[in-house]
C-alpha cells in the first residue's frame, strides 16, 4: 500500500454496471467502483493483506513504485466504501517489520508514497467520518511521518467507522508485547493477552481476504484469525475492486461459523 497518486474527489458522473456475478455497483469516470447497497453479510470487520503491487508493475512493463502507486487506488476504493458496505472496520496490511529487508530505493519510494497519501487523504477520512487507527510500531517511521501519523490519529479520532492500518506491523511480536504486558499485571490467559493486542478497541476479526494467489499469513494477525473466515483470490490488490470485496463478503455470508462447536 501506502500513499498514492493525485487525490481524486468523490464527484464524478456515474454509470450503473451489473459485474457477471450479479453484483450492482457504478463505475465513476475514474474507474472506482461504488458500492450501490449492501447485502445482509454480517461481518462488522474485515482484514486485507495487500499482495501482488510488484506483479502488476513487472506484468505492465512498468517501475515497480507504479505498482505501489495503484495500489493505493485500490485502497482509496475500498475506504470510500466501509460505510455503504455496513463495515465497522477495515484493516489493511500496509507495511511489515519484515518490509525492512527490501532494497533502499523501494523503502525510500513507499515512505514518500505515505507522505503523500496523508496529506492528500486525511481531509477526506475527516469529512466521512473515518477513524484512523494504527497497528504496529510506527515509531519507527521518520519523524516527519511519525508526528504526520499522530496529527491523523487526533483528528480523526471521533470517527464512527475505523481505517486501521499495519505499519511496521508484525504479529508474532505483537504477541509476545502483550503476553509480557499481561504477564506484569497478572495471570496470563487468552482475555489479558487480547486486551493488551494492538487491536484490543476494535471488533473481534470476521474475514481475512489476500489478494495475487497467495495462500499464508504473512505474519499477520495470527491471535486476532484464530476463529475468522478466510477468502483467498488471484487477482492483484491493484486490480482489487469494491466488487471483489462484495464477492467475499457474499462468501462469508453463505459460511457456518461454528466457532468449535457443532
Amino acid at each position: 500500500m501506502t500513499a498514492g497518486l493525485p487525490h481524486a474527489p468523490f464527484a464524478s458522473s456515474e454509470v450503473e454496471r451489473r459485474e457477471p456475478n450479479g453484483v450492482s455497483t457504478s463505475l465513476d469516470t475514474n474507474g472506482t467502483d461504488l458500492v450501490m447497497d449492501s447485502s445482509d453479510h454480517g461481518a462488522r470487520h474485515v482484514a486485507i493483506i495487500m499482495d501482488g503491487n510488484g506483479r502488476w508493475a513487472r506484468q505492465h512493463h512498468l517501475p515497480r513504485v507504479m505498482g505501489h502507486q495503484r495500489g493505493v487506488e485500490a485502497v482509496r476504493r475500498l475506504v470510500r466504501a466501509i460505510e455503504p458496505l455496513g463495515l465497522d472496520c477495515l484493516t489493511l496490511y500496509a507495511f511489515s517489520s519484515e518490509n525492512w529487508k527490501r532494497p533502499d530505493e523501494e523503502i525510500s519510494d513507499l515512505m514518500g508514497l505515505m507522505r503523500r497519501f496523508i496529506k492528500s487523504d486525511l481531509p477526506e477520512f475527516i469529512a466521512n467520518d473515518v477513524r484512523l487507527h494504527i497497528i504496529g510500531d510506527y515509531s519507527a517511521m521518520a519523524p516527519d511521518i511519525v508526528a504526520s501519523l499522530e496529527d491523523a490519529l487526533a483528528r480523526t479520532s471521533k470517527g464512527k467507522r475505523t481505517l486501521a492500518v499495519a505499519l511496521n506491523y508484525g504479529s508474532q511480536q505483537e504477541i509476545a508485547r502483550a503476553a509480557a504486558l499481561a504477564a506484569r499485571e497478572g495471570e496470563i490467559t487468552p482475555e489479558s493477552i487480547s486486551a493488551h493486542l494492538d487491536t484490543a478497541d476494535l471488533p473481534p476479526l470476521d474475514l481475512l481476504i489476500r489478494t495475487s494467489g497467495e495462500v499464508r499469513l504473512s505474519n499477520f494477525l495470527l491471535w486476532q484469525a484464530a476463529y475468522a473466515e478466510m477468502w483467498f483470490t488471484e487477482v492483484l490488490w491493484p486490480e482489487f475492486t469494491v466488487a471483489h470485496l462484495e464477492q467475499a463478503l457474499a462468501s462469508f455470508a453463505a459460511r457456518e461459523r461454528r466457532f468449535g462447536g457443532r
